[in-house]
């Protein structure tokens, strides 16, 4: 892998992780314009990397939040900080269930199928389309809600269903405050990026891996950056009702990716 290709990858994987347009899609299509040949489910240490990025990017954008989850969780009470916690625990749930017992059997028969991620992509953008109107959204995350949106977030191991777009597309389905619906749909993903880490580590594939340091730090910078910006934008595009435009970019891409696996 060159460092170039890291960048783009870098970009991809930071612009896309939450942007409602699917990281995990992009990635196969970007993957399928290099001719295959720097699959990212087969570079664990660059995966690892850019993930760890974008995760990174998620708590610098939300360090506020995150350091009064902390403070409130260490005094032990029954406090809006220990609710949210439980509301995330409860979140990961049904992603770390699919992940832990079907992610290889879901690889095996879903990545790199291009036809698939355009479908999966018009069915992003169908949800993008039907949430972005003005509401009058004011409910809070509940346990239940909490579930559901995880729910959501299990769905979108199928390449070409955006994991924000899912989220946030639910949570105001489900009649959640925008800003709410935004801040927790990127601060869910985090302990699952965190989890996934280390159990790609303890796996060993790491130990078969060769990759330089060049472009591991390339993808580490462009996928911080790229996804600090596009999680600080779509923040304010949740509030401000401007999901449509994805909903016609989702269209238009899966719409490429389907005639695209029939040439």
């Amino acid at each position: 892998m060159s460092v170039i290709e890291a960048i783009i990858l870098g970009i991809i994987q930071g612009l896309t992780e939450f942007l409602p347009v699917s990281s995990s899609g992009h990635l196969e299509l970007a993957q399928a314009l290099f001719g295959n040949q720097n699959k990212t489910d087969k570079n664990l240490i660059f995966t690892i990397v850019v993930h760890g990025a974008t995760a990174l990017a998620t708590l610098v954008v939300f360090r506020e939040d995150v350091w009064e989850i902390i403070r409130d969780l260490f005094r032990f009470s029954n406090n809006k900080s220990t609710q949210f916690s439980l509301q995330i625990i409860l979140s990961m749930i049904p992603a770390a269930l699919v992940g832990f017992f079907f992610e290889e059997a879901i690889g095996s028969y879903f990545f790199g199928n291009i036809l698939l991620v355009g479908l999966m992509l018009w069915v992003t953008a169908a949800l993008l389309y039907i949430v972005d109107k003005p509401s009058e959204n004011l409910k809070k995350i509940s346990l239940s809600k909490a579930w559901w949106i995880g729910v959501a977030q299990a769905f979108a191991i199928l390449p070409g269903v955006s994991r924000s777009g899912a989220t946030i597309a639910t949570s105001l389905l489900l009649g959640v405050a925008r800003d709410k619906a935004a801040r927790f749909s990127f601060l869910m993903v985090v302990p699952l990026i965190l989890g996934s880490m280390v159990k790609k580590v303890l796996d060993g594939g790491l130990a078969q891996e060769s990759l330089s340091l060049g472009p591991v730090i390339a993808g580490f910078i462009a996928a911080f950056v790229s996804g600090y910006l596009a999680c600080q934008w779509m923040v304010s595009l949740v509030k401000r009702s401007k999901l449509r435009y994805f909903a016609y970019y989702c269209a238009a891409v899966g719409s490429i990716a389907i005639v695209t696996s029939q040439l």
